[in-house]
């Protein structure tokens, strides 16, 4: 005997028990959704906060507000995005929930992320006093405005009408007592030896505009200070970014350069126009997170080197790029002393691309030295052999510390009094040799 059939009411009843948990779980779906785009739209405002803040303290840079006005500007504008973001994030309050909880919690933390911002980038680190002279060390005042420290070797006897000058590398990375130190033992080969700090670096004098840093500049002081010495022709020893000095020198006043000895040479590739100098930092700080306020330094850089000097002085650039310094390749290069440049080594020094061309027309003898272990690619080396015509390599084999060995002071030393050297002729480099063989990107 078959059930009886429910009746119509029971039926509707029952049909509405089987779809309410349906209903409920369709709508707790929407809830989820609509919280999950919620608190993507908050990641993405709060990811827009640091942009908006950093691009309305250049805006007002730009526009000419003053150190104690932009900084204030960007902060209030990176908070109120910051709010927004907050707000998106946090959800509303269950019913019988006090609304007052979310906006504490929102506030919470909005005040305790700008004040901290705020503390790192309006208060400047505490930075170190500027490097003390050093034994022998002298001023040149130059006619082009540059004050340059230098430290003068003189040998015994003098033997060579032609000094010996020598070109720190980075762009404004001097040791003066260590590169003096070195160096000046040329000086009994009878040269006298002159070892100083390029304009913007070590102990030498710094400029209020960074734009007004480059190879123009340098090649400027360096011909002032031939006049100064009264020498016809110089003898350049350069390392690493200073051979670009060296070679823009060469290309500008052929006639006054005796020879050239060029250590673990770059910057002569790539090529750009120098009409277009780059004015760039690095936006992180030395765990290799982003730092507020080197992040507002590299900013203002962007937009106007002369506020970004006036928002953070050289000593804290310095620091700040010694904080930076760390070499992570197998071949790093002699640790430089105190007082390097941070404005000028993060100007930018482009060579010009008439460079290579200018140097083509260079018969100015020059060696070019490379180690079984240093820190630049051995195919800048090898462009700087192909642009000179008289140029030759020389492999300096291993040592330490790269740029300081003996074996590299008798090969300039050979070829700066007599030139007889073997010279190395191969392309590639010889077994042995640990250095980088192309730069990054290359």
């Amino acid at each position: 005997m078959s059930p009886a059939p429910p009746l119509p009411d029971e039926a509707a009843s029952g049909e509405r028990a089987g779809r309410r948990p349906s209903r409920t779980s369709g709508a707790r779906g929407r809830r989820a959704r609509r919280l999950a785009g919620r608190v993507v739209a908050g990641g993405l405002v709060l990811a827009l906060a640091p942009v908006a803040g950093l691009a309305a303290l250049a805006g007002m840079a730009l526009v000419g507000a003053g150190p104690d006005v932009f900084p204030v500007v960007g902060l209030a504008v990176f908070a109120s995005v910051l709010f927004l973001g907050l707000l998106l994030c946090v959800p509303r309050p269950r019913p019988g929930w006090p609304r007052w909880l979310r906006a504490i919690a929102v506030l919470g933390v909005e005040t305790a992320v700008v004040w901290q911002i705020s503390a790192i980038t309006l208060h400047p680190p505490a930075t170190p006093r500027a490097p003390a002279e050093v034994a022998g060390q002298r001023e040149w005042r130059l006619p082009t405005g540059s004050r340059l420290a230098y430290v003068r070797t003189a040998p015994a006897k003098a033997a060579h009408p032609e000094p010996v000058i020598f070109l720190h590398g980075g762009p404004g990375i001097g040791d003066l007592e260590g590169d003096s130190a070195f160096y000046g033992r040329l000086a009994s080969a009878g040269f006298q030896v002159y070892v100083y700090d390029q304009l913007g670096a070590g102990r030498s004098a710094r400029l209020a505009d960074p734009r007004e840093y480059g190879l123009t500049r340098d090649v400027a002081d360096l011909e002032s200070i031939r006049r100064t010495l009264r020498a016809e022709r110089l003898n350049l020893v350069a390392r690493g970014h200073g051979a670009q000095l060296a070679a823009a020198y060469l290309a500008a006043h052929p006639g006054h350069v005796s020879k050239a000895v060029l250590y673990s040479p770059t910057g002569l590739l790539p090529a750009r126009p120098s009409s277009r100098p780059s004015i760039a930092a690095i936006p992180l700080g030395p765990a290799g997170l982003p730092h507020p306020r080197s992040l507002a330094v590299s900013a203002l850089l962007r937009v106007d080197p002369v506020t970004a000097h006036s928002f953070a002085g050289d000593r804290e650039l310095d620091a700040y790029l010694s904080l930076l310094d760390h070499d992570p390749s197998a071949c790093p290069a002699p640790r430089p002393g105190p007082g390097r440049g941070g404005y000028v080594a993060l100007a930018g020094r482009a060579a010009p691309a008439s460079l290579r061309d200018s140097l083509a027309r260079v018969n100015v003898p020059v060696l070019i030295v490379k180690g079984a272990c240093d820190a630049e690619p051995w195919s800048d080396a090898t462009a700087f052999r192909r642009a000179l015509p008289n140029a030759r390599l020389a492999y300096a084999g291993d040592g330490t510390p790269p740029g300081r060995t003996d074996a590299y002071l008798r090969l300039a030393r050979t070829f700066l009094t007599d030139g007889r050297l073997n010279a190395y002729e191969g392309d590639d480099p010889p077994p042995g040799y640990r250095g980088p063989l192309r730069a990054p990107g290359s």
